[in-house]
């Protein structure tokens, strides 16, 4: 099978590396705009060769994974559509689904197939050279299905998915998918945004942080072109997940306040029911 991957940066990369180590028997080729990336990606051996245009390569792709912003891809699915062989297989990366489906199942080709995908893994850094295939292992991975997908495909990209390291793979509605991917990974990136940019900068706080900020604030370096696209794109979701998280601050604040140590201690008790079973963990005896 021919494999060809649209945007040759850290997601992009990571995939072309996974299916180099996992999956060696398909040929993997990357169309981007970068010339230099793809110089860097044929010489490494990562992909076979690369491309700046797709009329070349995408008559003979069987799957096309299109690792870009969400904005950009319509406009390459547009672009692209033309050159698409018959019973072509697309896929994406993209951390939204419902205004991106909107956007292009209505300027699909009919005799293409589009198979919404988000690998619930990456890394901060962007570029080719952060990119790892090792960031899929253990990895979630989510499909938003629609009326138009055949299932021997899907089938097809389940098992290539899951050859690349992927544990858990699900298929959920698209309004699903916006909802949790805006709790789980949205708004942490909001709260951790909220959390360094509240810091006092003249009080030197490099010198004084420890584990718990240092996780806290990993995921703020993050790409700002993006990420602005992924929050207005699923602005309701996300709203309400702040608001709801806001009431929960006001209610530990107002604990504080009056040093209520009942209600700080049962929010706290709560917490910890909650992330043992997030982590399938078990509970520790009760100190009580």
């Amino acid at each position: 099978m021919n494999i060809t991957i649209v945007g040759l940066g850290n997601i992009g990369g990571s995939f072309a590396m996974s299916l180099k180590e996992n999956a060696a028997e398909h040929d993997v080729y990357a169309i981007d705009v970068d010339s230099n990336a793809l110089r860097n990606a044929e010489q490494d051996g990562i992909i076979i060769k690369g491309y700046t245009e797709p009329e070349e390569i995408l008559p003979k792709t069987d799957l096309i994974i299109f690792a870009v912003y969400p904005l950009i891809m319509k406009s390459l699915v547009e672009k692209y559509g033309p050159y698409l062989k018959d019973d072509a297989v697309l896929t994406d990366v993209t951390g939204v689904k419902r205004s991106i489906i909107g956007q292009i199942e209505p300027i699909l080709p009919e005799h293409a197939d589009f198979i919404f995908g988000h690998p619930m893994a990456g890394r901060e850094n962007r570029g080719l050279k952060y990119a790892s295939g090792e960031v899929f292992k253990g990895a979630n991975y989510l499909f938003t299905l629609t009326d138009r997908n055949k299932e021997s495909n899907v089938r097809m990209l389940s098992s290539l998915v899951e050859r690349m390291g992927f544990k858990n793979i699900s298929a959920v509605s698209p309004e699903f998918h916006d909802d949790v991917i805006g709790f789980t990974s949205q708004l942490t990136h909001v709260i951790a945004l909220s959390l360094i940019n509240s810091d006092d900068v003249e009080r030197r706080t490099k010198q004084y942080t420890g584990d718990s900020y240092r996780d806290l604030t990993r995921i703020t370096n993050i790409n700002e072109n993006l990420w602005p696209e992924l929050f207005i794109m699923n602005k309701d979701y996300l709203l309400d997940h702040i608001d709801r998280f806001k009431s929960q601050m006001d209610l530990l604040k107002d604990a504080i306040e009056a040093e209520d140590i009942d209600t700080m201690q049962e929010m706290m008790v709560e917490a910890r029911r909650r992330y043992h079973d997030l982590h399938d963990l078990e509970l520790p005896e009760s100190n009580e």
